[in-house]
């Protein structure tokens, strides 16, 4: 098998024999679904490669080829009556660059369009009655004459948008001066890109264009351009279009059980499991029953086992590695990083009484930021997913897996933990990793991170802020599934360190952590006397005892659950005690094999 990581050309791909996820038999709910159709998803989630097999399918240049394209596919054995019907055009609105001054933006936007119609007209040269008349400084005009040329005809164009919101994502994160000015003149008033998308309204008003596909990442340009096109149907949220792109279980794990080697290398179960923790959870509809595996992420791990035999060192393909910024600056905005806090508890934190689909960037960049519009922002930047419905049926967003669990934990680590403290930290946990000893990585907490943390406006100060400390220091994925509220039989893990299945070779230990925390207030103790008395001496205190207790008999309950789960021999159990913001106190066992 080959896998087409990072090929995103549909006629490469079946021709050169690449594994290829059918979703062929979704034309015909396409084609019904409407005339001008907007389909949103997150950054590499296969919305190219999907619309290169709309490119394929109805080209009518490409009729000859239908059979050995998609003969072996499921619309070739059910084709619709519109296959290899339509003159295609396709735009590409990345490769337009969003940086220089307006006349330069405005330059590549002209060229780009004409571009696009100059190598329409080489491949349809014979079909066409006389050339097309291209102004290259004025695009629009070379998009008239393309539609008068296409009306002396019997075929009507299919046109193709691909990437239609990538100046407004690219003012977002990169907020260079003057972007904002720069984007208020392309899409406000009679801008130019508000313009061409008014100039497509008006070629799909009886001038020649049949149909319209656009794809992007969020819906901010088209709050922007609303009056200039308000013609596009979002089927984005339509639940018979949730695995438009992306991977079923189902779909994973036949490829895995086509890879699976004959020597036992590695198995299915174990690689399903993984893949599930890590690229699993995306939903994208309400009603919308099954989850998706993320198709770029899933990818590259199939093609690190077919090619190597073994799982990627890293989980994380640093492809994926622009969706940092997006935490970035969700996080710099105000009450972002309370969001993001939020998020990372896991507990139903994040619940919105319905998803923000019409904003602008006026609007992203000045308005008042609540956690409905940037919870929204985040789902679709993919960073958040669909859980489900809480209380008056109002929206639960989640962390979708742990590649994405990984991004928040890495941006709140960069802005509480100092640079010079890296080295101390990443030394503390391998002493817990190898040896199971928590204390260099207490010393540091109550040091460094209660300090920080406690400063924070976070109105919590409970056994979440502990919990928070220790997940944003002991994240790994090289080694470890670090599992935040890792759902048992008997409740909620805090936090579990589940060595990969396939780092089982390696020194490193299954660790498993319980936190509660004390006020002061209760333990009837000054900050100055807790930081005075050793740890064993807090231990013996009535209160503190009781919680060490607690949380151990918590830790042994779920303890059998997860080594039953993942099969490992040895499991070591830590109950920790967070005494206000001042000290930390623990106890160390290791868990039992069966259920207490």
């Amino acid at each position: 098998m080959q896998f087409p990581y990072g090929l995103s050309d549909f006629g490469t791909l079946i021709e050169g024999g690449y594994w290829y996820q059918d979703r062929t038999d979704r034309l015909a709910a396409l084609e019904a679904a409407g005339l001008q159709l907007i389909f949103l998803r997150p950054r590499r989630f296969g919305k190219s490669l999907l619309l290169s097999m709309l490119e394929h399918y109805y080209d009518l240049n490409r009729a000859d080829q239908f059979e050995s394209l998609f003969g072996a596919l499921a619309v070739g054995r059910n084709p619709t009556p519109l296959h290899n019907r339509y003159f295609v055009l396709k735009w590409d609105f990345s490769l337009i660059p969003a940086y220089g001054e307006i006349a330069d933006i405005e330059a590549a936007v002209h060229q780009h369009i004409n571009d696009g119609i100059r190598d329409f007209e080489r491949r349809y040269r014979d079909r066409l009655l006389e050339p097309i008349d291209l102004h290259p400084t004025n695009a629009l005009s070379s998009w008239r004459s393309l539609l008068s040329i296409i009306s002396q005809t019997p075929y009507k164009l299919y046109l193709l948008i691909d990437e239609y919101d990538n100046f407004a994502n690219e003012v977002l994160m990169a907020d260079r001066p003057g972007s904002r000015d720069r984007y208020q003149t392309l899409l406000q008033g009679e801008g130019l890109f508000k313009s061409v998308f008014k100039a497509v309204k008006a070629g799909a008003g009886g001038l020649g264009v049949d149909r319209v596909f656009i794809t992007g990442v969020s819906p901010v340009v088209l709050s922007d351009m609303t009056s200039g096109y308000n013609v596009g149907k979002d089927i984005y949220l339509e639940p018979e279009f949730n695995d438009l792109c992306g991977f079923t279980e189902t779909e994973v794990t036949a490829v895995l059980e086509q890879l699976a080697p004959a020597d036992g290398a590695w198995s299915v179960e174990e690689a399903l499991a993984t893949m599930r923790t890590f690229y699993n959870g995306y939903r994208f509809s309400e009603e919308a029953s099954e989850s998706l595996y993320n198709p770029t992420l899933s990818l590259y791990f199939l093609d690190a086992l077919r090619r190597h035999g073994q799982y990627p060192r890293r989980m994380l393909d640093e492809n994926l590695a622009m969706d940092r910024n997006k935490l970035i600056y969700i996080a710099q905005l105000p009450g972002g990083e309370e969001l993001l806090v939020a998020a990372l508890a896991g507990d139903d934190r994040v619940v919105v009484p319905e998803l923000v689909q019409r904003f602008g960037v006026a609007d992203v960049l000045a308005a008042v930021k609540d956690q409905p519009f940037m919870a929204s922002l985040l789902y679709f930047f993919g960073i958040l997913t669909l859980s489900g419905e809480g209380v008056l049926a109002k929206l639960i967003l989640r962390i979708p897996n742990l590649v994405a669990r990984g991004l928040y934990v890495e941006r709140l680590r960069e802005h509480w933990l100092s640079a010079a403290d890296g080295d101390i930290a990443n030394q503390a946990a391998e002493t817990l990793y190898l040896h199971a000893d928590p204390a260099p990585l207490c010393d540091l907490i109550e040091q460094r991170y209660f300090r920080v943390l406690s400063n924070r406006d976070y109105r919590w100060t409970n056994e979440l802020l502990v919990k928070f400390a220790f997940l944003t220091l002991l994240f790994d994925d090289r080694l470890y599934m670090a599992v935040s509220e890792l759902e048992t039989e008997r409740g909620y893990v805090d936090l579990a360190l589940i060595l990969r299945s396939d780092k089982r070779h390696v020194q490193a230990l299954d660790l498993l952590l319980e936190f509660k925390y004390l006020s002061l207030k209760t333990l009837e103790l000054s900050g100055e006397q807790v930081r005075e008395r050793s740890r064993e001496a807090l231990a013996d205190l009535a209160p503190v005892a009781g919680k060490l207790d607690e949380a151990e008999a918590q830790a042994q309950a779920y303890g059998a659950t997860l080594k039953s789960r993942y099969g490992f021999q040895t499991l070591h159990g830590f109950a920790v005690v967070a005494l206000g913001v001042e000290r930390l106190v623990w106890r160390t066992f290791r868990l039992s094999t069966t259920p207490a």
